[in-house]
């Protein structure tokens, strides 16, 4: 087995250790008082952590985050997985013109959907709701194309054992094709929910009741009220804001390996 370079491990460590440099201390400032970091003492607590839940309603913002995100997630992998075997297997009229529709959505800013956005589902009723923040975000442009050309490295004659077993094109989706591009499918799916959970834009404009705040709101909405009354109260945000990565660092840790291996057999494709 060839031996690692010292070199080369010891500047990995470095370079993650610079990246990481910014979640560690804001995490060590979550556990000291504010009296304690304006004064430069060491004071361990974990008031911060039980008042941002507590009396700034972080739960409530946790559960909505944990709702959306896992909705958007779940709903858009099943619309861009099912467009990804479309045009990955099928020739229609039209096809080559509507994947062509879909890539271009990859160059169309994301802002410029707002306001169109806002005016259609505040003439449906669905603002302020959960639907209003999960519908927009259902359709995912690059997650369909980067299926597409993940399955389209899966050779036709699995699809076609199939079809000759009497298996319908759903059930050639669900138990050969998805089985094959799990790693794919869970790298996409990763990159929905951190999409989706850091999203602070749509959220903001499209909800105006507290009760549907997500955690990036609830965030900037801490930081604005000031808890500190005079001096920005950091540990209490830092808190807060730990609140809000740790699920995405769970999540990562879960699907990291997949979502490795489904990045680069899919960019080999």
């Amino acid at each position: 087995m060839k031996r690692e370079n010292p070199f080369l491990v010891a500047l990995a460590l470095l370079g993650g250790l610079v990246f990481l440099a910014p979640v560690l201390y804001s995490i060590w400032i979550s556990f000291q008082t504010a009296q304690a970091y304006y004064t430069g003492r060491l004071e361990f607590t974990l008031d911060n952590y039980m008042v941002a839940v507590g009396q700034y309603n972080f739960a409530r913002y946790l559960l909505n985050s944990v709702i959306v995100s896992g909705l958007v997630t779940i709903l858009g992998l099943t619309v861009a997985t099912l467009a990804a075997f479309a045009f990955a297997r099928y020739t229609f009229r039209g096809g080559n013109l509507l994947f062509g529709a879909v890539v271009a959505t990859l160059m169309i800013p994301s802002h410029i959907s707002l306001i169109p956005n806002y005016l259609t589902l505040a003439k449906a009723g669905l603002l302020d709701s959960y639907a209003g923040l999960i519908l927009p975000a259902i359709s995912n442009g690059f997650a369909a194309f980067f299926l597409r050309q993940y399955i389209r490295g899966i050779p036709r004659a699995l699809d076609e054992a199939a079809y000759m077993d009497g298996a319908t094109p759903l059930k050639v989706l669900w138990r050969v094709i998805v089985p094959i591009a799990r790693p794919a499918i869970l790298s996409m799916g990763l990159y929905i929910f951190l999409n989706e959970w850091n999203n602070y834009i749509w959220p903001l404009v499209a909800v105006g009741k507290e009760d549907l705040y997500t955690l990036q709101i609830g965030l900037a909405r801490l930081y604005r009220i000031n808890p500190g009354e005079g001096l920005i109260d950091w540990p209490l945000v830092m808190a807060a804001s730990t609140i809000t990565i740790l699920p995405v660092l769970l999540g990562f840790l879960l699907v990291e390996r997949h979502l490795v291996r489904g990045i680069t057999m899919g960019a080999v494709k």
